[in-house]
């Protein structure tokens, strides 16, 4: 049986990949999918504490699992939002770097 602490050190790590690809990339794509990975890592701990709490107390409860719904879904539409600007933004000015978004200045 894996421990709830190898669950947290995988979220951890999978965070960070996702911070670090936060902040290196330029690619408003990479970037996107960076973000996802972070959110997935959230997945990953509400998931392990929850199925921690229900070995613990022995009662079956789907709590963990709707938190878990509710940021996947968080996710997708945050996917489907953010790919929908990145498009919009191609469209304009042929790029996809982040450096290079500003069209809301004025």
């Amino acid at each position: 049986m894996v421990s709830l602490s190898w669950y947290l050190i995988l979220a951890a790590v999978i965070f960070l990949i996702g911070v670090y690809g936060v902040i290196v990339r330029k690619n408003s794509i990479a970037i996107l999918m960076s973000v996802e990975l972070m959110l997935n890592a959230v997945n990953i701990n509400i998931l392990a504490f929850w199925h921690y709490n229900t070995q613990l107390n022995g009662v079956i409860d789907v709590s963990g699992m709707v938190f878990a719904a509710i940021v996947i879904i968080a996710a997708a539409a945050e996917a489907a939002v953010g790919l929908a600007l990145i498009i919009s933004v191609f469209r304009r000015k042929n790029s996809v770097v982040a450096a290079e978004m500003n069209i809301l200045k004025g």
